[in-house]
């Protein structure tokens, strides 16, 4: 297996993005540095490359995993019938650590898993993570380890999980949240809180104060609401 890319060095950072490019090209799955965890990557619209990843982390087409775009102008291409609230959230958080459950667009030729329709899209904000982005287009990402286990905040703890099963590790350093994405549920009326992570709630609702829901039970969302749980420690799904 490859060694990690050291993405602190120039050099290293520009053979490692291209390495991983081209391993997306060819269906295979990377994993790369994220502003909350290290992601395991693969590309959005290859449907083996997607169940490889699913594989890889060892969890099955009911944990979907959410897409993440290299800028906002992405979303209108990926999802439908976009909420102005959406907009307002986008325009407070992205990029970075809050990701949104939309209605997927019904044209799209892709295949997640069982998304009854919606899809889990984010912009992080790290700055490898934006240029690989930039070259591949919307990539499928998970938190990077196995299911069950904790996520990675390092690439080495990547590498001790997944190992032989990912082509391209890109090494950045710590994360630097350490923690996941807030995932809110905009694919369905109001707006609802599905998990508090690096965001809390609280800046949510006085960035955008209007088009929330009332809090409710976790067994009154609706089936796959939520996209794969990006700590890996919860049963909810994200990344």
């Amino acid at each position: 297996m490859r060694p990690p890319f050291d993405c602190a060095d120039p050099v290293t950072r520009d053979r490692g993005l291209s390495a991983a490019h081209n391993a997306i090209k060819r269906g295979e799955v990377v994993v790369l540095p994220t502003d909350t965890v290290y992601g395991i990557g693969a590309d959005a619209f290859n449907p083996a490359a997607v169940q490889r990843l699913l594989e890889a982390k060892g969890r099955g087409r009911e944990m979907p995993p959410p897409v993440l775009v290299p800028e906002v102008r992405t979303i209108d291409g990926l999802a439908s019938s976009i909420p102005f609230a959406v907009r307002e959230l986008v325009d407070a958080f992205w990029p970075g650590a809050l990701t949104i459950v939309c209605r997927a667009q019904p044209s799209l030729t892709w295949d997640l898993g069982e998304t009854n329709g919606t899809v889990a899209l984010r912009m992080p904000l790290h700055p490898v993570a934006l240029e690989l982005l930039g070259r591949t287009g919307p990539m499928a990402v998970s938190s990077a380890n196995k299911s069950g286990q904790r996520a990675a905040t390092l690439a080495e703890e990547a590498v001790e999980q997944l190992g032989e099963s990912v082509r391209v590790y890109l090494d950045a350093g710590a994360s630097p949240q350490g923690a996941p994405s807030t995932i809110v549920d905009a694919s369905d009326g109001p707006l609802r809180v599905l998990r508090v992570g690096a965001i809390s709630e609280a800046e949510l609702r006085a960035a955008v104060p209007d088009g929330w829901a009332e809090p409710d039970r976790p067994d009154d969302r609706p089936a796959g609401s939520a996209p794969e749980q990006e700590s890996g420690t919860a049963p909810l799904t994200s990344g």
